[in-house]
């Protein structure tokens, strides 16, 4: 199903603030699952074509990555390989779930996912973030938060302890709902503190990279 994802870059506020307007706004947005750590690696062509087309605005392009959860540097717990569909502001995902795995056996296990054996497609980026999750009561609409932001060029299958993150000090807060529920969604926009901005990890740590 095609959801939109409405992106929101914050600077300058705490995460606190900006949780506390979401619970304030007339939706009546509530927490909907306890905070946690999101882990991910990008993978892109040497070209890095991925990143350029999102830089250029291209409508409909794919993302590839690998995402788990939790502060375990050394254990992947319930790795998924997800192909993010956009459309525009428009997106679906197809997941993949790998098994549990050591950070050792990375490269092996990605070796098993199809579209890296047929696609020239490469681990080029790792972040990682803090993410609270909110949502309306009928949980038709939901705002994830985002902070503690940090990245890390993807420079070989060492120890995660010997990557170099470099923080990004944004909150990034995205509203996501069914393409059905545009038209009540701009109400919620409306309500927001906050004015929709264009963001993507991905090219913010491409940027961080490149600098």
């Amino acid at each position: 199903m095609m959801r939109y994802e409405r992106k929101y870059r914050i600077e300058g506020l705490p995460v606190a603030w900006v949780a506390q307007s979401l619970r304030m706004h007339p939706a009546s947005f509530r927490p909907l699952y306890p905070e946690r750590r999101i882990n991910n690696i990008y993978f892109d062509t040497p070209a890095l074509t991925a990143f350029y087309q999102n830089v250029a605005g291209v409508p409909q392009r794919r993302k590839h990555r690998l995402r788990w959860y939790g502060t375990d540097s050394q254990y992947l717990t319930n790795p998924v390989f997800e192909v993010k569909i956009k459309d525009g502001e428009l997106g679906t995902k197809d997941n993949l779930k790998l098994p549990s795995i050591e950070w050792s056996e990375l490269s092996d296990t990605l070796g098993g996912v199809p579209q890296l054996r047929y696609l020239p497609l490469r681990p080029v980026l790792l972040n990682r973030y803090q993410r609270a999750y909110f949502a309306t009561p009928d949980e038709r609409f939901r705002i994830t938060l985002d902070w503690d932001l940090a990245f890390a060029p993807f420079s070989g299958f060492k120890p995660v302890e010997g990557f170099h993150f470099l923080p990004d000090q944004a909150v990034i807060m995205e509203l996501k709902y069914a393409a059905e529920d545009d038209e009540l969604a701009h109400w919620i926009m409306d309500s927001l503190a906050f004015r929709q901005t264009k963001n993507s990890k991905y090219v913010t740590g491409i940027n961080l990279m490149m600098a």
